[in-house]
């Protein structure tokens, strides 16, 4: 019985921490499900911005998502994720590269409401987001 109790007190401490850490490690305003999205947006973006850069070099002009995926500089088999869509801007000289969320639903009562940030990246490869 005693080691039951014991078992059973290690779980709860367990679990306490868990959600403890899981809580921490996510931005302010934002669930661990948003940051590890938020994450995988933005490599996607690299991605895309590795591409324009390797087109570019070969044509000697930036691309559209599906210039890219045409020509084979890139190998994304989508252009969304978990509700972000991807869009590329071109002009002679430069590209942006925009992630759009569609809009949140509104919280759940008494939840945490949802933030979607728009993020973007340049020929700079620099990751910018909206507040």
């Amino acid at each position: 019985m005693r080691s039951i109790i014991s078992i059973l007190v290690v779980a709860v401490i367990a679990l306490g921490a868990c959600y403890y850490f899981l809580k921490r490690a996510s931005p302010a305003g934002t669930l661990a499900t948003q940051a590890i999205t938020s994450t995988g947006v933005q490599m996607d973006l690299n991605a895309i911005a590795q591409a324009e850069r390797s087109y570019y070099a070969q044509n000697g002009s930036y691309a559209s998502l599906d210039q890219l995926t045409s020509s084979d500089s890139l190998t994304m088999s989508r252009t969304e994720r978990d509700g972000y869509t991807y869009t590329v801007e071109t002009s002679p000289g430069a590209f942006t590269a925009t992630a759009h969320h569609a809009a949140a639903p509104p919280p759940a009562a008494g939840g945490q409401s949802l933030h979607y940030p728009e993020i973007s990246v340049d020929q700079s490869m620099q990751i910018h987001q909206s507040p």
